[in-house]
């Protein structure tokens, strides 16, 4: 069967869920009038995949050329699913990456040589993997972007970070499903980028809480997401994936999905054991070694991210500057701060 994959995208600001082969795409309700969005095919997935296959297989006409729209700039990719749902992102999920994280923020006994650092935080990653539990936190939608938008620069918090992940899309209910049957329960995979301020993560002000995912990882465009979303029966092993991210053209992460320390069985089967998923949610799956905190270079206006991996496409997206304007909370922070 030849691939294809499913998006969302908007010609001259109408938008359609689209169905994409090479360079061609199609508007599924053309296929399947009952699709309004990408979100509906959910619920008969199989059964949706194989009526645009069989459609594929017709030589169908009203094929449109991506590469065509691109150039008239009249077309925008949008986040594949709409609408998508909550984001369940496993954080410290790739060895090397946990490693260069402890040497770069020191992670681990005061003073201790950076050697002494990498041994440390190789033996909990080991020792968490044989005994203990992935780490997940919850992002929202609003921070979803496309996978060709801009990626705007915070108004408060630095040291603004790139995070190249596989996206895992739930495809029907689930709940404390096994390990084995757990990709049975996976709709198909994308590309995203968690984008984070790493000066916001540290929560000194609520030492027992340590850190604080919510400020450093949601803020708007800090999630970009696609730009397709390819379907599991076309990806024969999601753990064999090797994932890339460049900045202005320069390699800074290349590894593979191989090297998680939690695979993506093990996340769906974690996380749909404390909660109950639904058709269209995200499980981002951590990001490998290479972030800007190893290299200690953190993202600049006029700065590009390309994002690939295989089999599943590449964005783009620019960084743009901040607004410059501080939101009212912040600014009233800071107005109170001790002279």
């Amino acid at each position: 069967m030849d691939t294809f994959a499913i998006g969302t995208v908007e010609v001259d600001g109408a938008r359609f869920p689209a169905l994409v082969q090479g360079d061609s795409v199609y508007d599924i309700r053309t296929v399947l009038p009952d699709v309004r969005r990408t979100g509906d095919l959910f619920d008969a997935w199989d059964d949706n995949l194989d009526s645009l296959a069989a459609f594929l297989a017709s030589t169908p006409p009203g094929a449109r050329s991506l590469s065509d729209l691109q150039d008239d700039e009249g077309l925008r990719v949008l986040p594949p699913v709409d609408p998508i749902g909550p984001i369940l992102a496993a954080g410290v999920n790739y060895r090397e990456h946990i490693i260069e994280m402890a040497v770069a923020h020191k992670l681990g006994r005061e003073g201790a040589p950076d050697e002494q650092l990498r041994v440390d935080a190789a033996a909990e990653i080991d020792e968490r993997v044989a005994t203990g539990d992935p780490y997940v936190w919850t992002g929202i939608p609003s921070a979803v972007s496309g996978a060709y938008d801009a990626v705007q620069l915070p108004d408060f918090g630095g040291d603004i970070d790139w995070e190249a992940e596989l996206g895992v899309v739930i495809g029907r209910p689930t709940h404390r499903v096994s390990i084995e049957e757990a990709l049975d329960f996976v709709a198909g995979y994308t590309i995203v980028n968690d984008v984070s301020a790493r000066s916001l993560i540290p929560r000194p002000d609520v030492a027992k809480i340590g850190t604080d995912w919510f400020r450093a990882k949601n803020q708007p465009t800090f999630f970009p997401t696609g730009p397709w979303l390819v379907p599991a029966r076309f990806v024969p092993d999601p753990m064999r994936l090797r994932i890339q991210l460049r900045l202005n053209g320069i390699l800074m992460q290349d590894s593979s999905t191989s090297n998680m320390a939690f695979g993506v069985q093990e996340l769906v089967s974690y996380v749909s054991s404390v909660a109950r998923l639904n058709p269209g949610d995200l499980i981002s799956t951590g990001s490998p070694a290479g972030n800007g905190s190893h290299w200690k270079r953190f993202l600049q206006d006029g700065d590009v991210m390309d994002v690939t991996i295989e089999g599943l496409g590449m964005q783009r997206t620019p960084v743009v500057a901040a607004s410059g304007e501080l939101p009212p909370w912040q600014a009233s922070r800071q107005s109170k701060a001790p002279a």
